[in-house]
C-alpha cells in the first residue's frame, strides 16, 4: 500500500492573495490601529503616532531575522528583558607572572604520569573487556 508523504510542511498556505493568514491579520491590525488613531487624534499629531504602528505591522508581516519571523524575535527579546539573568562564570584576568607561578605549583603538586605504548594498549584492552561484559 502506498501513502503520500506531505512535503513542504514548514511553508504556510497563502490564503489572501500573496499573504498568509498571519500576515493578513498583522496588516489588518496595523491598518485598523492607524485608522483609529487618525480618527481620534488631531490630524497634525496622528502621522507621528501612526508611523510606529504601521512600521511594526509591516515588520510583523514581512521582516525576518536570520530566517525567523519577527514575532519570534520580539518574543525572545521580551523574555530576555523580563527574566532574571544568572551569570555562572566571570573570567578574571591574571597577571602574566601569576599564571606561570600557578602552573609551576600545579606541576609540583601532581606530576604527570608517563603514558607508554604498552600502558596505552593495556588500557584499551581493559576497556574492551569491560564493554563486552556489559
Amino acid at each position: 500500500m502506498q501513502f503520500q508523504v506531505p512535503q513542504f510542511i514548514e511553508i504556510e498556505d497563502k490564503i489572501f492573495g500573496p499573504l498568509t493568514f498571519k500576515q493578513f491579520v498583522y496588516l489588518l491590525g496595523g491598518a485598523g490601529g492607524a485608522f483609529a488613531i487618525w480618527r481620534l487624534t488631531p490630524h497634525l499629531i496622528a502621522p507621528i503616532i501612526m508611523a510606529p504602528i504601521v512600521i511594526l505591522a509591516l515588520a510583523l508581516a514581512f521582516y525576518q531575522v536570520h530566517g525567523r519571523p519577527f514575532i519570534n524575535v520580539m518574543e525572545s527579546a521580551f523574555h530576555y528583558y523580563l527574566r532574571g539573568k544568572l551569570y555562572l562564570w566571570r573570567k578574571e584576568e591574571k597577571k602574566r607572572g601569576m599564571i606561570s607561578q600557578a602552573i609551576a605549583v600545579d606541576h609540583a603538586k601532581a606530576p604527570m604520569a608517563k603514558l607508554t605504548e604498552s600502558k596505552l594498549s593495556e588500557i584499551a584492552w581493559s576497556l574492551d573487556i569491560k564493554e563486552k561484559i556489559r
